[in-house]
Protein backbone atom coordinates (compact mmCIF):
# COMPACT_ATOMS: atom_id res chain seq x y z
CA UNK A 1 0.00 0.00 0.00
CA UNK A 2 1.51 2.92 -1.06
CA UNK A 3 1.82 6.22 1.54
CA UNK A 4 1.30 10.02 1.36
CA UNK A 5 0.74 12.83 3.01
CA UNK A 6 -1.60 14.18 0.93
CA UNK A 7 -4.03 12.44 -1.09
CA UNK A 8 -5.56 14.96 -3.82
CA UNK A 9 -8.92 13.10 -5.02
CA UNK A 10 -10.20 15.15 -8.69
CA UNK A 11 -7.79 16.77 -11.26
CA UNK A 12 -9.65 19.85 -11.95
CA UNK A 13 -8.04 23.08 -11.64
CA UNK A 14 -8.70 23.47 -8.15
CA UNK A 15 -7.63 19.75 -8.04
CA UNK A 16 -4.37 20.61 -9.92
CA UNK A 17 -4.14 23.82 -7.65
CA UNK A 18 -3.19 21.70 -4.29
CA UNK A 19 -1.02 19.34 -5.73
CA UNK A 20 0.94 22.92 -7.06
CA UNK A 21 0.93 24.00 -3.57
CA UNK A 22 1.78 20.76 -1.75
CA UNK A 23 4.62 20.22 -4.04
CA UNK A 24 5.80 24.20 -3.04
CA UNK A 25 5.29 22.86 0.72
CA UNK A 26 7.50 19.72 0.11
CA UNK A 27 4.72 17.01 1.20
CA UNK A 28 4.64 13.78 -0.77
CA UNK A 29 0.82 13.92 -2.15
CA UNK A 30 -1.02 12.30 -5.46
CA UNK A 31 -3.86 13.30 -7.50
CA UNK A 32 -6.71 10.82 -8.45
CA UNK A 33 -8.84 11.19 -11.45
CA UNK A 34 -11.14 9.04 -12.11
CA UNK A 35 -11.04 10.44 -15.66
CA UNK A 36 -8.93 12.53 -17.98
CA UNK A 37 -7.34 15.76 -17.01
CA UNK A 38 -9.49 18.56 -16.05
CA UNK A 39 -11.96 15.62 -17.06
CA UNK A 40 -15.20 18.51 -16.20
CA UNK A 41 -13.76 20.85 -18.68
CA UNK A 42 -13.51 18.02 -21.28
CA UNK A 43 -17.33 17.15 -21.16
CA UNK A 44 -18.29 20.74 -21.64
CA UNK A 45 -19.50 21.83 -24.85
CA UNK A 46 -16.92 22.04 -28.01
CA UNK A 47 -17.89 25.66 -28.85
CA UNK A 48 -18.25 26.72 -24.91
CA UNK A 49 -16.26 29.99 -23.99
CA UNK A 50 -16.08 30.57 -20.71
CA UNK A 51 -17.45 33.71 -18.37
CA UNK A 52 -14.16 34.48 -16.44
CA UNK A 53 -11.30 35.81 -18.17
CA UNK A 54 -8.31 34.33 -18.83
CA UNK A 55 -6.11 35.55 -16.09
CA UNK A 56 -8.56 34.90 -13.58
CA UNK A 57 -8.24 30.91 -14.25
CA UNK A 58 -4.70 31.27 -13.98
CA UNK A 59 -3.00 28.89 -11.08
CA UNK A 60 0.41 28.35 -10.46
CA UNK A 61 1.66 30.80 -11.98
CA UNK A 62 1.64 29.92 -15.13
CA UNK A 63 0.41 32.75 -17.30
CA UNK A 64 -2.79 32.04 -19.57
CA UNK A 65 -2.51 33.73 -23.01
CA UNK A 66 -5.79 33.34 -24.89
CA UNK A 67 -6.81 34.80 -28.34
CA UNK A 68 -9.31 36.55 -26.90
CA UNK A 69 -9.85 37.99 -23.24
CA UNK A 70 -12.68 34.95 -22.28
CA UNK A 71 -10.60 31.73 -23.27
CA UNK A 72 -12.49 28.95 -25.07
CA UNK A 73 -12.91 25.16 -23.58
CA UNK A 74 -10.09 24.05 -26.21
CA UNK A 75 -7.55 26.76 -24.38
CA UNK A 76 -8.53 25.81 -21.33
CA UNK A 77 -7.74 21.99 -21.90
CA UNK A 78 -4.51 23.32 -23.32
CA UNK A 79 -3.93 25.55 -20.38
CA UNK A 80 -4.21 23.11 -17.55
CA UNK A 81 -2.04 20.46 -19.68
CA UNK A 82 0.81 22.80 -19.97
CA UNK A 83 0.17 23.60 -15.93
CA UNK A 84 0.28 20.02 -15.37
CA UNK A 85 3.46 19.61 -17.09
CA UNK A 86 5.71 23.06 -16.29
CA UNK A 87 4.89 21.83 -12.55
CA UNK A 88 5.53 17.77 -13.17
CA UNK A 89 2.88 17.08 -10.99
CA UNK A 90 1.72 13.80 -9.71
CA UNK A 91 -1.33 12.99 -11.50
CA UNK A 92 -2.71 9.21 -11.92
CA UNK A 93 -5.70 9.56 -14.04
CA UNK A 94 -8.52 7.77 -15.31
CA UNK A 95 -7.83 5.99 -11.66
CA UNK A 96 -11.42 5.55 -9.51
CA UNK A 97 -11.94 6.12 -5.90
CA UNK A 98 -14.34 3.72 -5.27
CA UNK A 99 -13.79 3.89 -0.81
CA UNK A 100 -12.09 6.48 1.72
CA UNK A 101 -12.04 5.44 4.97
CA UNK A 102 -10.44 6.51 8.63
CA UNK A 103 -8.84 4.15 10.90
CA UNK A 104 -6.84 5.79 13.48
CA UNK A 105 -5.09 8.90 12.47
CA UNK A 106 -4.76 7.72 8.39
CA UNK A 107 -7.07 7.75 5.97
CA UNK A 108 -7.15 4.34 3.67
CA UNK A 109 -8.28 5.18 -0.07
CA UNK A 110 -9.17 2.35 -2.42
CA UNK A 111 -9.18 2.77 -6.56
CA UNK A 112 -10.39 0.47 -9.26
CA UNK A 113 -6.38 0.34 -9.37
CA UNK A 114 -5.07 -0.03 -5.84
CA UNK A 115 -4.64 1.11 -2.61
CA UNK A 116 -3.11 4.21 -0.89
CA UNK A 117 -2.87 5.45 2.59
CA UNK A 118 -2.32 9.14 3.24
CA UNK A 119 -2.01 11.49 6.52
CA UNK A 120 -4.99 13.76 4.93
CA UNK A 121 -7.49 14.29 1.93
CA UNK A 122 -8.98 16.68 -0.52
CA UNK A 123 -11.84 16.17 -2.35
CA UNK A 124 -11.55 18.53 -5.07
CA UNK A 125 -14.40 17.28 -6.85
CA UNK A 126 -16.84 18.27 -9.54
CA UNK A 127 -20.03 17.96 -9.89
CA UNK A 128 -20.19 17.54 -13.90
CA UNK A 129 -20.25 13.23 -13.60
CA UNK A 130 -23.82 12.84 -12.15
CA UNK A 131 -26.58 14.72 -14.04
CA UNK A 132 -30.61 14.83 -12.51
CA UNK A 133 -32.07 11.82 -14.36
CA UNK A 134 -35.44 12.41 -15.82
CA UNK A 135 -36.62 8.60 -14.21
CA UNK A 136 -38.68 7.68 -17.06
CA UNK A 137 -38.82 4.63 -19.54
CA UNK A 138 -36.58 4.56 -22.75
CA UNK A 139 -33.80 7.65 -20.75
CA UNK A 140 -31.33 5.07 -21.56
CA UNK A 141 -31.51 5.02 -25.34
CA UNK A 142 -29.04 6.26 -27.00
CA UNK A 143 -30.85 9.10 -28.52
CA UNK A 144 -30.98 10.28 -24.82
CA UNK A 145 -27.92 12.47 -23.72
CA UNK A 146 -27.23 14.61 -20.32
CA UNK A 147 -24.15 16.10 -21.85
CA UNK A 148 -24.16 18.16 -25.07
CA UNK A 149 -21.53 18.27 -27.45
CA UNK A 150 -22.01 20.42 -30.77
CA UNK A 151 -24.76 21.46 -32.72
CA UNK A 152 -23.72 19.85 -35.97
CA UNK A 153 -25.08 16.43 -35.54
CA UNK A 154 -28.75 17.72 -34.67
CA UNK A 155 -29.15 18.93 -38.38
CA UNK A 156 -32.50 18.44 -39.65
CA UNK A 157 -33.26 16.25 -36.72
CA UNK A 158 -36.48 16.69 -34.04
CA UNK A 159 -34.86 17.49 -30.75
CA UNK A 160 -36.48 17.89 -27.87
CA UNK A 161 -34.58 19.79 -25.05
CA UNK A 162 -35.22 19.53 -20.97
CA UNK A 163 -34.96 22.20 -19.14
CA UNK A 164 -35.40 25.81 -18.52
CA UNK A 165 -31.91 27.60 -17.40
CA UNK A 166 -28.82 28.48 -19.20
CA UNK A 167 -27.49 25.20 -20.41
CA UNK A 168 -30.91 24.00 -22.21
CA UNK A 169 -31.69 27.43 -23.81
CA UNK A 170 -27.88 27.91 -25.28
CA UNK A 171 -28.48 24.19 -26.43
CA UNK A 172 -31.65 25.11 -27.93
CA UNK A 173 -31.05 28.32 -29.68
CA UNK A 174 -27.87 26.77 -30.96
CA UNK A 175 -29.11 23.36 -32.23
CA UNK A 176 -31.86 25.80 -34.26
CA UNK A 177 -29.70 27.68 -36.01
CA UNK A 178 -27.60 24.77 -37.10
CA UNK A 179 -31.46 23.74 -38.47
CA UNK A 180 -32.55 21.42 -36.05
CA UNK A 181 -36.08 21.41 -35.32
CA UNK A 182 -36.26 22.24 -31.75
CA UNK A 183 -39.01 21.67 -28.39
CA UNK A 184 -37.99 23.12 -25.64
CA UNK A 185 -40.00 20.80 -22.50
CA UNK A 186 -39.85 22.95 -19.27
CA UNK A 187 -41.57 22.07 -15.65
CA UNK A 188 -41.68 25.44 -14.76
CA UNK A 189 -44.38 28.49 -16.22
CA UNK A 190 -41.39 30.44 -17.93
CA UNK A 191 -37.85 29.97 -17.91
CA UNK A 192 -35.36 30.79 -15.20
CA UNK A 193 -34.90 34.25 -14.05
CA UNK A 194 -30.75 33.28 -13.94
CA UNK A 195 -30.97 32.83 -17.94
CA UNK A 196 -28.29 35.51 -19.21
CA UNK A 197 -29.55 38.76 -19.85
CA UNK A 198 -28.00 38.95 -23.04
CA UNK A 199 -30.04 35.55 -24.13
CA UNK A 200 -33.18 35.38 -22.37
CA UNK A 201 -34.81 38.07 -25.11
CA UNK A 202 -33.14 36.06 -27.95
CA UNK A 203 -34.89 32.42 -27.23
CA UNK A 204 -38.09 34.42 -25.69
CA UNK A 205 -38.50 35.95 -29.08
CA UNK A 206 -37.65 32.41 -31.01
CA UNK A 207 -40.42 30.70 -29.06
CA UNK A 208 -43.36 33.95 -29.77
CA UNK A 209 -42.62 33.83 -33.33
CA UNK A 210 -42.76 29.83 -33.53
CA UNK A 211 -39.32 28.87 -34.39
CA UNK A 212 -38.50 27.31 -31.26
CA UNK A 213 -41.88 25.52 -29.79
CA UNK A 214 -41.78 25.43 -26.16
CA UNK A 215 -44.00 22.76 -23.93
CA UNK A 216 -44.41 24.86 -20.23
CA UNK A 217 -45.52 23.47 -17.24
CA UNK A 218 -44.70 20.44 -18.47
CA UNK A 219 -42.55 16.88 -18.11
CA UNK A 220 -41.63 14.10 -19.59
CA UNK A 221 -43.61 10.50 -19.06
CA UNK A 222 -41.35 8.64 -21.50
CA UNK A 223 -39.46 8.25 -23.94
CA UNK A 224 -39.08 5.43 -27.68
CA UNK A 225 -36.84 5.10 -30.76
CA UNK A 226 -39.34 7.57 -32.37
CA UNK A 227 -41.26 9.65 -30.11
CA UNK A 228 -41.33 11.02 -26.62
CA UNK A 229 -44.61 11.39 -24.54
CA UNK A 230 -45.25 14.59 -22.45
CA UNK A 231 -47.83 16.03 -20.11
CA UNK A 232 -48.84 19.45 -20.39
CA UNK A 233 -51.43 21.88 -19.12
CA UNK A 234 -53.60 20.29 -22.40
CA UNK A 235 -53.16 16.81 -21.41
CA UNK A 236 -50.60 14.11 -22.86
CA UNK A 237 -49.11 14.88 -26.07
CA UNK A 238 -46.83 12.16 -28.23
CA UNK A 239 -44.06 14.61 -30.36
CA UNK A 240 -41.98 12.91 -32.96
CA UNK A 241 -38.39 12.80 -31.87
CA UNK A 242 -35.46 11.92 -32.64
CA UNK A 243 -32.62 13.16 -30.00
CA UNK A 244 -33.90 14.25 -26.17
CA UNK A 245 -30.77 16.69 -24.89
CA UNK A 246 -31.79 16.43 -20.81
CA UNK A 247 -30.08 19.61 -19.44
CA UNK A 248 -31.32 19.15 -15.88
CA UNK A 249 -28.46 19.96 -14.19
CA UNK A 250 -25.73 18.28 -12.29
CA UNK A 251 -25.08 17.16 -8.31
CA UNK A 252 -22.49 16.77 -6.06
CA UNK A 253 -21.32 13.19 -4.84
CA UNK A 254 -23.60 13.47 -1.68
CA UNK A 255 -24.04 9.80 -0.81
CA UNK A 256 -19.53 9.15 -1.53
CA UNK A 257 -19.10 12.24 1.03
CA UNK A 258 -21.40 11.28 3.11
CA UNK A 259 -19.59 7.63 3.62
CA UNK A 260 -16.53 9.38 4.65
CA UNK A 261 -18.86 10.97 7.60
CA UNK A 262 -18.76 14.25 6.01
CA UNK A 263 -21.95 16.30 8.03
CA UNK A 264 -23.98 18.65 6.13
CA UNK A 265 -26.45 21.68 6.94
CA UNK A 266 -30.06 21.33 7.43
CA UNK A 267 -30.42 23.77 4.37
CA UNK A 268 -31.75 23.58 0.90
CA UNK A 269 -28.38 23.47 -0.41
CA UNK A 270 -27.49 20.67 1.64
CA UNK A 271 -24.00 22.29 2.01
CA UNK A 272 -21.24 19.88 3.90
CA UNK A 273 -20.02 21.46 7.27
CA UNK A 274 -16.43 22.65 6.80
CA UNK A 275 -14.40 25.31 8.12
CA UNK A 276 -14.17 28.35 5.71
CA UNK A 277 -10.49 28.95 7.32
CA UNK A 278 -9.11 26.03 6.48
CA UNK A 279 -11.34 24.14 4.30
CA UNK A 280 -11.63 21.14 6.92
CA UNK A 281 -14.60 19.20 7.45
CA UNK A 282 -16.01 17.88 10.18
CA UNK A 283 -13.58 14.90 9.82
CA UNK A 284 -9.75 15.81 11.04
CA UNK A 285 -7.88 16.40 7.96
CA UNK A 286 -10.49 15.59 5.28
CA UNK A 287 -10.67 19.01 3.47
CA UNK A 288 -12.74 20.40 0.49
CA UNK A 289 -11.78 22.37 -2.24
CA UNK A 290 -13.67 24.30 -5.03
CA UNK A 291 -17.40 23.81 -6.34
CA UNK A 292 -18.48 21.19 -3.90
CA UNK A 293 -18.70 23.63 -1.27
CA UNK A 294 -21.28 24.56 -2.11
CA UNK A 295 -23.70 21.61 -2.19
CA UNK A 296 -26.49 22.00 -4.36
CA UNK A 297 -25.47 25.65 -4.88
CA UNK A 298 -23.43 24.80 -7.92
CA UNK A 299 -22.96 28.39 -9.23
CA UNK A 300 -21.50 29.40 -5.50
CA UNK A 301 -17.87 28.70 -6.03
CA UNK A 302 -15.89 29.03 -9.64
CA UNK A 303 -12.34 28.59 -10.60
CA UNK A 304 -11.57 32.19 -10.28
CA UNK A 305 -12.81 32.53 -6.52
CA UNK A 306 -11.50 28.86 -5.41
CA UNK A 307 -8.17 28.81 -6.41
CA UNK A 308 -7.08 30.10 -2.74
CA UNK A 309 -9.36 26.99 -1.28
CA UNK A 310 -5.31 25.15 -2.00
CA UNK A 311 -3.86 27.81 -0.06
CA UNK A 312 -5.61 27.47 2.64
CA UNK A 313 -5.58 23.51 3.01
CA UNK A 314 -1.62 23.85 2.72
CA UNK A 315 -1.30 26.56 5.04
CA UNK A 316 -3.03 24.68 7.60
CA UNK A 317 -1.81 21.09 7.00
CA UNK A 318 2.00 22.45 7.28
CA UNK A 319 1.10 24.65 10.69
Amino acid sequence: MAGYDLIIIGAGPIGLACGIEAKKAGLHYVVIEKGCLVNSLYHYPMNMTFFSTSEKLEIGDVPFISNNPKPARVEALEYYRRVCSSWDLNVKLYEEVKEVSSSGERFSVITNKGKYNADAVVLALGFYDLPYLLNVSGENLPKVKHYYDEPHSYYRQKVAVIGAANSAVDVALETWRKGADVTMIIREPGLRESVKYWVKPDVENRIKEGSIKAYFNSSVIQITETEIEIQTPEGNKKLDNDFVLAMTGYQPPFDFMKSMGIQFHNDEFHTPVYDEVTMETNVQNLYLAGVVCGGLKTNKWFIENSRDHAKLIIKDLTN
